[in-house]
């Protein structure tokens, strides 16, 4: 018996998946910023965990006790109520740590501050994040308080120090931006 193949000249175009990153730190030490840079530089998509929870949930909790308009004055809001927001997600992640995590990975790369260790746990055991990534400015700026902050450097699998110049701490992250996206840079 013979057998007779046929090949087909097949054009494959390479699926990327971005990676899904985690950017952890104290409050005001460049989270965001780091974020912006790898979606101006990269076009990662990401949000803030403040920003989501606002939108998802935090905003229909406290627009009768603090009179807000819409979700953007509530979220504006945040610095003044950190531990009532940080008490606020831990409830909404109640039953699944990783709740508000997964809704903001289902629409965006990153995730930019979360704020609880057994979050973070629950997120890596059920394999959420490629990678995670502390940006710390402590030589400059306060580290947060305890009282909505129980997460450390010992999360991460890489330290961004942002104690020196906005250009210092731009190069850095597109270095780094370049290891994490070095096949699919924009």
């Amino acid at each position: 018996m013979i057998y007779l193949f046929k090949y087909k000249k097949m054009t494959q175009t390479k699926n990327i998946k971005s990676p899904k990153i985690l950017v952890v730190g104290s409050a005001r030490h460049g989270k965001d910023t780091f974020a912006e840079i790898l979606s101006q530089e990269f076009g990662m998509t990401f949000e803030s965990s403040s920003q989501a929870a606002s939108d998802i949930f935090l905003y229909e909790s406290l627009k009768g006790k603090y009179k807000y308009k819409n979700p953007e004055e509530c979220f504006e809001d945040r610095m003044n109520h950190r531990q009532e927001w940080y008490e606020l997600i831990c409830e909404y992640n109640k039953e699944d740590k990783a709740r508000l995590a997964k809704g903001i990975l289902e629409r965006t790369d990153c995730y930019v501050g979360m704020r609880d260790h057994v979050e973070i746990e629950e997120c890596l055991k059920q394999d959420l994040f490629d990678i995670i990534i502390w940006v710390d400015a402590s030589k400059r700026l306060p580290m947060e308080d305890a009282s909505s902050f129980n997460i450390d450097k010992s999360c991460a699998d890489i330290v961004v120090e942002n104690n020196d110049t906005l250009k210092d701490f731009f190069n850095k992250v597109v270095r780094i931006g370049n290891l994490i996206f070095k096949n699919n840079k924009k």
